[in-house]
Parts: C-alpha cells; sequence; structure tokens
C-alpha cells in the first residue's frame, strides 16, 4: 500500500479516511487559507487546496498527499471559518434564513508520478429556522471555530438541517466519491 498523506487537521476529514479503510498520516499545512480570491467558489476551495497540498508535498519524497478546503456561500457572501463566537452566532442565524451551499475542494498529489488531480463538490443545504437560544447553547457545546459555517454536520449541528442536495461527505469537508476516484486514477483502490 502507497503512502497517503492528509494535508488535515481535521477530525471529521480523518474519520472519512479511517471508515473507508485508508491507512494515513496527517501533516498539517501552514498555508493561510484565502477567501478573497475573486472568481467562482469552486476556484476558491480548489485553489486553497492546492495551495494546502503543496506546501505539504514539500515535506515527503513519495506517497499521496490530499488536501481540501471548504467555504459556504450564501447569497453572494463567502463565509470560511468563524473568526470568534460572535461572529459564529452570526454566521449561523445567517444560515439558517435560506438555502446555502457548501462548496469543498480536493487536490491530490502523486508525488511518486508527478501528477496532480482536483476536483470540487457543492451540496444545497436548508436549515431549520433557529432561534438566538438554540444557537447560543450549541456554541456552548461544539467547538465551531473550526468549521466552514460554524456547524457540523455529522455532528451535533445535524439536528439543524432539514434536507440537503448532494453529497454529505462534501458538506463534512471532503467529497468522498470524487477523491475515491481521484484514488483509483492513481492506482489505490478501496475495495
Amino acid at each position: 500500500m502507497r503512502k497517503i498523506i492528509l494535508a488535515s487537521q481535521s477530525k471529521a476529514r480523518q474519520k472519512i479516511l479511517k471508515q473507508i479503510g485508508l491507512k494515513f498520516c496527517v501533516a498539517v499545512s501552514s498555508v493561510k487559507e484565502d477567501s478573497l480570491i475573486k472568481g467562482k467558489c469552486s476556484d476558491v476551495v480548489i485553489i486553497n487546496a492546492t495551495k494546502k497540498a503543496k506546501d505539504v508535498a514539500r515535506k515527503f519524497r513519495s506517497g499521496i498527499v490530499i488536501a481540501a478546503d471548504t467555504v459556504v456561500l450564501v447569497g453572494k457572501k463567502l463565509i470560511g471559518k468563524p473568526k470568534n463566537k460572535k461572529d459564529a452566532f452570526k454566521i449561523l442565524t445567517l444560515l439558517s434564513k435560506k438555502p446555502h451551499w457548501v462548496y469543498s475542494g480536493i487536490a491530490v498529489i502523486d508525488l511518486d508520478k508527478g501528477k496532480m488531480f482536483t476536483a470540487h463538490d457543492k451540496t444545497k443545504i436548508y436549515m431549520y429556522r433557529l432561534t438566538d437560544v438554540q444557537i447560543k447553547h450549541y456554541l456552548k457545546k461544539v467547538p465551531a471555530l473550526d468549521k466552514a459555517g460554524g456547524f457540523d454536520i455529522q455532528g451535533l449541528g445535524g439536528v439543524f438541517i432539514d434536507r440537503i442536495e448532494g453529497c454529505f461527505y462534501n458538506v463534512v469537508g471532503l467529497p468522498l466519491a470524487k477523491l475515491v476516484t481521484i484514488l483509483h486514477r492513481l492506482g489505490v483502490d478501496i475495495f
């Protein structure tokens, strides 16, 4: 089995890779995510994921580096991770008022073959209307500052979700089917 390197300290992304049976190590990128990139949301997440993958790839001679980035789009406003709890409160209030999109991009670098592949996915989220009290209680229980949009669909934040249109794992932060397709092209099969 080839060495897999996840360029993310996200526990949610690590859990997804473990669930599909991948053995991997974690190497965190020091790249700062950029949410001010002009262009489409898909460009933002792919550019950020690519920067992270390249940063981590410099630390290894062989293997496959996987990096990801996730943002939320509500109306024309691009939202990343909240700056603080006050910001998280504002974001969750906004997200519960109307449907929004979650975009995740991935970049996979095969160090041995000198190849890189990128992909993105988007999922539409419909949240229930949240009260101020619900948001305050949620923010006391969940570390929202490390999550795009401030909520975790796979955890307690899942109770806020009415429905989604698209890939669940994309909302968690790793478009799984697209990742597995890329890994297959690189000779890494899950089955």
